[in-house]
């Protein structure tokens, strides 16, 4: 079976009503419909690199060709997982949580995003909440870092929600005009002393040499 050669297909984060995991290829069809279908309003732009600005056809694909991109340069000293979030067994979004040379530094950091019509429900922090968990309580992270632009107020509410504190800002030409990012930062004693759902970890014995951990 493939997940021999690549157990991170076995693995499961489980968050109140939502499973975080390496999509399918029918779910990766399903993400890609989610971001044809829209990813935030229009006039706004949430992310450094403006892949939402394609066409339909183009975001879905980009979605497709980026996940198999991702995967492709995977090593233990350099590894990004981009898992789909599904709700209620819905693919609503993806939460990605990256790192380099994860073994020395212990620091990960943290990518989103939610198709638009599943934004305000809590979502968001619901995903979020999981990647920190596999971070903070099974891979033995000391730092979570993520950043967003000053003018989304949704996802650095999100980050204040989880214990995020400010980390400095950082000055972007985005688009040909200048956008202003929070640096956020979440180390392991904030966390723990913030109060969260419970959150399951399945499948991720085999997958610790993966991410540069004995097992």
């Amino acid at each position: 079976m493939i997940a021999d050669h690549f157990p991170l297909l076995g693995l499961r984060i489980e968050v109140a009503d939502l499973q975080l995991r390496l999509p399918s290829p029918e779910q990766l069809g399903q993400l890609a419909d989610v971001a044809a279908d829209g990813v935030h309003e229009p006039g706004m732009m949430p992310f450094g690199v403006p892949w939402t600005e394609q066409s339909a056809a183009d975001r879905a694909r980009s979605v497709v060709t980026h996940h198999w991109a991702t995967l492709g340069r995977w090593t233990p000293e350099a590894w990004s997982l981009p898992l789909v979030v599904l709700h209620r067994g819905t693919v609503v979004g993806q939460q990605a949580i990256s790192a380099k040379e994860f073994a020395i530094t212990t620091e990960c950091s943290t990518g989103s995003w939610l198709g638009l019509r599943h934004h305000g429900r809590g979502i968001g922090t619901l995903m979020r909440t999981a990647v920190a968990h596999l971070a903070f309580e099974h891979l033995g992270a000391t730092d979570l870092v993520s950043s967003a632009y000053l003018d989304n107020p949704a996802s650095l509410r999100v980050s204040a929600k989880l214990g995020y504190q400010p980390d400095g800002i950082a000055r972007w030409a985005v688009q040909g005009r200048l956008r202003i990012s929070q640096r956020l930062r979440l180390t392991r004693h904030d966390w723990r002393t913030t109060a969260r759902p419970p959150v399951q970890v399945h499948g991720l014995q085999p997958c610790l040499p993966l991410f540069g951990l004995a097992e």
